[in-house]
């Protein structure tokens, strides 16, 4: 038995235990979440499992950064890229290889030795990190790409400036 406490929640579609699909907002005032299916109180109904659409339908975003993004030449600067949001065994992000463009006219590539991919077991990548010395000044536009065979899975740019002593 569930006692429904507390604010609201706001979920996406849901299903009831009967099979009924629901695609509207739901107001629920208690939710506890487990391997994908949320535990509900919803208004004026009693409680019972539903699974909700959560973002994990959602591909993640890539993001990435730059530390420094100012210095001068000779420097090191080391870059991180993150996949946020999305599910942990999206198969599209599954073993990806990431392809780093420094925009000083090199390219380094990494890549993963990786299980064959199961649904539901195998755990994407979130982080990619690497350092690169720039021994010139200028303003660098740095890629990262990150890719399943040939195919471009996801893409993420940010800028540098290094001077010169």
């Amino acid at each position: 038995m569930f006692l429904c406490r507390g604010g609201a929640m706001r979920a996406g579609g849901w299903s009831a235990p009967d099979g009924a699909r629901y695609n509207r907002n739901v107001s629920m005032s208690r939710s506890t979440w487990a391997a994908g299916v949320a535990v509900a109180c919803l208004a004026g109904a009693a409680s019972w499992p539903v699974a909700v659409d959560a973002q994990d339908d959602e591909p993640p975003d890539l993001e990435l950064r730059a530390t420094p993004s100012l210095a001068f030449a000779p420097a090191e600067v080391v870059f991180t890229g993150r996949l946020r949001g999305g599910a942990d065994d999206d198969e599209r992000y599954y073993c990806v290889s990431a392809e780093w463009d420094w925009d000083d006219g090199t390219i380094s590539e990494s890549t993963f030795d990786c299980e064959p991919y199961e649904p539901g077991v195998s755990e994407i990548r979130r982080r990619f990190s690497r350092r690169h010395i720039f021994n010139e000044g200028g303003r660098y536009e740095i890629r990262l790409t990150l890719k399943r065979g040939d195919d471009i899975v996801a893409t993420s740019r940010t800028a540098i400036a290094i001077q010169d002593e």
